[in-house]
């Protein structure tokens, strides 16, 4: 398998301002009231406290992270994640639409930027800096985001090299590749066994109250496993279509009402559970 026709690293970036700042004057004055040294502590204030604006940013921005991270598995290399190919036009189509969404609300908190400065002095009270706050272009350059898509790395190097040391290179690179490939598939497979752990948990217990999410996220993992196994694995494919066709086609009201329904189902994840340790072996 070429993996380079197979897969693709990816690296999202999204910066925002978090409208929060150190106060070496009230550090200062708690240190005091309470007998401290200044070093015992620091004061962070939120520069636009009481505000849904920007707070939507945030909670945007976390929801397409999680997204991100569900979409694709880790590449070894600090925020690159591998992306299977037959993942990107799912993956792309929904992340261009959350983007629209994200710039939406931030939209929104900028055109309210002055107008919560102005509540910020009133609640704020004396804490309230004017040097603390961006211009309304600092404040806009300050928000972004984006998605990098590039090559899983090759043994083509077109350089001037000398052979065997090209070589060399040549094939850490391919052991480097094979490595951080053999580590996205065991995610994915930790990723399918958690959520049959999960389900098996819950509904073993009788007493366990469960949301419908137990269901819909299993069902949700199954349809994107079809496409983050970039290595075709057979065994991980099987296990994904056993899980998909025993535990996610009753509703969880079903599951709920019926008790005898209930301990069968969670009987089945348990074994499928058992069946997927062996494929993974130090992978649990």
């Amino acid at each position: 398998m070429k993996l380079s026709d197979k897969a693709l690293l990816t690296q999202l970036s999204i910066s925002q301002w978090t409208a929060r700042k150190y106060d070496k004057r009230a550090t200062e004055q708690v240190a005091s009231a309470n007998s401290a040294v200044n070093q015992s502590g620091r004061y962070n204030k939120s520069l636009l406290p009481m505000n849904d604006f920007l707070a939507n940013v945030h909670q945007k921005s976390t929801l397409i992270r999680k997204r991100y991270y569900a979409n694709t598995l880790p590449w070894g290399i600090d925020g690159t994640q591998i992306l299977p190919s037959a993942n990107y036009l799912a993956f792309m189509t929904d992340f261009r639409k959350e983007k629209y969404e994200w710039q939406m609300v931030v939209n929104q908190f900028l055109q309210e930027y002055e107008s919560l400065k102005y509540d910020a002095q009133r609640l704020l009270g004396n804490l309230y800096n004017d040097s603390d706050y961006p211009s309304k272009d600092e404040i806009t350059a300050k928000f972004g985001m984006d998605v990098t898509i590039m090559p899983v790395p090759s043994g083509d190097f077109r350089v001037d090299i000398a052979d065997d040391e090209l070589a060399r290179i040549t094939a850490d690179v391919e052991s480097r590749v094979q490595d951080a490939a053999q580590s996205a598939m065991d995610e994915a497979w930790k990723r399918l066994h958690e959520r049959v752990q999960h389900m098996a948990e819950k509904l073993a217990d009788p007493a366990a109250v469960f949301r419908d999410t137990l269901v819909e996220n299993t069902r949700e993992i199954c349809a994107v496993m079809s496409r983050l196994n970039f290595t075709d694995d057979p065994n991980l494919e099987a296990m994904r279509l056993e899980v998909e066709q025993s535990l996610t086609k009753h509703h969880p009201d079903a599951l709920r009402n019926d008790p005898d329904l209930r301990r069968d189902k969670a009987a089945e994840a348990k074994a499928i559970m058992d069946k997927m340790g062996v494929f993974m072996g130090g992978t649990q």
